[in-house]
Order: structure tokens, then C-alpha cells, then sequence
């Protein structure tokens, strides 16, 4: 009987003092975190830097800081939370000046910019060097032309009314030496219109597809073109024999050739027949040949596409 007692006795006891044990244990940890992290702390906290608007000129290195230290004069807590969960520090390269050929980027001179990133006040923090310094590569700079890829299909009866516009018609852009030498040029995206019947406008990317370590410092271009209903017309134009030589009577059949052209309906009315001129270039003959081609050597700048009903002029050489 007396065993008994004592071995449920002992049972209870133990099982009572266990619980209690690790309550008590573990509510004195919390205390003592919570005492311990509510102290003030003086800790270097390192915090990782992302470099952004790094100018297109400038070439920001790989050999730069990751992170910057900041030493902290906080409670635990805040401590703790800036080590294990460090907010990223964003540099804006524009705002840095060059000396002795790097960039400098004062921390008091950004003071709002960086409270407003990290949520830190310089009375308890303060970074352990007043700057960062920055080292970085002087790119190459070179302006090329851009070559637009368009390709409009107008409806029947209908053209562009002059060449299409661009414009930007060139870009400066910038980078290594070894890359900026083989561009000669720059290639907008292709675009492609169909049915046209207005003047159409847009804007479209430039193509950097291939190009590696280049800055544009513009990335679109706009293109317009003026579009006019086309008609045509047709003009009887007397063909006029050149560069016959001195002594020599060179006699042209037939002596004249229908033109015809394709003109705006707005300026069908000004083209009559005296606005071009259509010549037989006898030095461009060969000795065994007795033709020579007709050549349209003056038209008004309002008419294009042109072709003569005579494709070959034949001549005879009188003795």
C-alpha cells in the first residue's frame, strides 16, 4: 500500500513540475528576448546596392560594391530585422558627379531619397563612408542613320505622294569601340500596310535584335507618308538625236513617242507635253546595233512611273 502511494505520488509530481518547468522556461525566454532586444545596439548592418539611370554614355563596371555598411544605433528588434531583412538600397548614377575618373555618389547630399528607400533616420544611423564610389567605363559615342523597314501596298489607284518620312532620320547611340565599329546603320522593325488610301502615320521600335553592350538614346522613330489618288495620263513628245558626231547625218524613225505617267488627280490638268524632254543618245550605240533606246531625261518632279510606247528608236546614217 504504502509503495503505492509513493508511485502515483512521484507520477503526479513529475508530471506537474514537467509543465511547469518548460512554462516557466519558456515565458522566461520570451522576457529575456524582449528585454534583450529592447536595448539600444551599435551594429554595422551591410545592405545590397542596385545601380539605375546610369547614364548612356557611361558603362557601370562589375568590379563595384554590392553593398554598402550602415552603422546602427537601434533597439534589437530593428537590428535584427535590417540583418536578416535588409531593404535594397537603389543608387541613381545620375545623380553623381565625377572626379579623378570615377563617379562619386554622396550619401548626405541624397539624405530624403535614401530615408524614403531604406525608412532610416541619419540621427541614429549613419553609413560608414560618407560616399560610394562608382567605377565605370567611358562608352564611344556614334550617330547613325536609321534605315526605316515600311513596306506599304497602296489600293489601286493610289501612291504615296513623295518619299516617307522619318524623324528621327538618325540616333546617336554608344558602346565598346570593337562594337560601334561594325554598325553602319540602324533597321526599324518591319511593319507592313496594306489597302492604303489616306496618309498614314505611326511610330515604330528600332530593331536592336543582335546588338550587345549598345544605348540608344532613342528607341522609336515616327514615319508619315502623304497618300493621293493616282491617275494616269499620256503626252506625244518629239524624241531629240544627241552626240552624233561632226560630218555624220543620223536620220531617227519615228521621230516621236507617246509618254506616259502617272499623275496626282490635283495636278492632272498642269502636265502638257513641252514639260518633258525624251532623248536618243547616239554614243551609247554600239557598231553592229541600229537602234538606240529613248531616254526621259526631263519630267515634272509631280509625275513618276513613266514609260515610252517606243521601247528602241531606230536610225539610219546618211552619206
Amino acid at each position: 500500500m504504502l509503495k503505492r502511494i509513493k508511485t502515483v505520488t512521484r507520477t503526479r509530481f513529475k508530471r506537474t513540475n514537467f509543465n511547469s518547468f518548460f512554462f516557466f522556461l519558456f515565458f522566461a525566454v520570451v522576457i529575456w528576448i524582449f528585454v534583450q532586444f529592447s536595448k539600444q545596439y551599435n551594429e554595422v548592418v551591410d545592405i545590397p546596392v542596385q545601380y539605375i539611370n546610369v547614364p548612356p554614355n557611361k558603362l557601370i563596371t562589375k568590379n563595384n560594391p554590392q553593398t554598402v555598411k550602415i552603422r546602427m544605433e537601434e533597439n534589437g528588434f530593428k537590428v535584427a530585422w535590417m540583418s536578416l531583412f535588409p531593404p535594397t538600397l537603389y543608387v541613381d548614377v545620375s545623380k553623381t558627379s565625377e572626379e579623378g575618373g570615377k563617379l562619386i555618389y554622396v550619401f548626405d547630399e541624397n539624405r530624403n531619397e535614401i530615408l524614403g528607400q531604406l525608412n532610416i533616420d541619419f540621427e541614429n544611423n549613419q553609413f560608414v563612408k560618407d560616399a560610394l564610389t562608382i567605377n565605370f567605363e567611358q562608352k564611344k559615342e556614334k550617330r547613325l542613320p536609321v534605315v526605316a523597314r515600311i513596306e506599304p501596298e497602296f489600293a489601286a489607284g493610289y501612291a504615296g505622294a513623295g518619299e516617307l518620312q522619318v524623324q528621327p532620320d538618325s540616333i546617336t547611340i554608344s558602346g565598346p569601340d570593337v562594337v560601334l565599329d561594325t554598325i553602319s546603320s540602324l533597321y526599324t522593325k518591319p511593319v507592313k500596310l496594306k489597302k492604303i488610301k489616306d496618309d498614314f502615320s505611326g511610330s515604330v521600335d528600332i530593331d536592336t535584335s543582335g546588338y550587345k553592350d549598345i544605348t540608344l538614346y532613342t528607341r522609336q522613330v515616327n514615319y508619315s507618308m502623304d497618300v493621293e489618288k493616282y491617275t494616269e495620263g499620256n503626252v506625244l513628245v518629239p524624241i531629240e538625236i544627241i552626240n552624233v558626231p561632226e560630218g555624220l547625218e543620223v536620220v531617227i524613225f519615228p521621230k516621236e513617242s507617246l509618254l506616259f505617267y502617272q499623275v496626282s488627280l490635283k495636278d492632272y490638268n498642269k502636265v502638257t507635253a513641252s514639260d518633258f524632254r525624251v532623248v536618243a543618245d547616239f554614243r551609247k550605240t554600239r557598231e553592229d546595233q541600229d537602234f538606240i533606246i529613248p531616254e526621259v531625261v526631263k519630267k515634272p518632279e509631280f509625275t513618276n512611273n513613266l514609260r515610252l510606247n517606243e521601247k528602241k528608236i531606230q536610225f539610219i546614217i546618211k552619206k
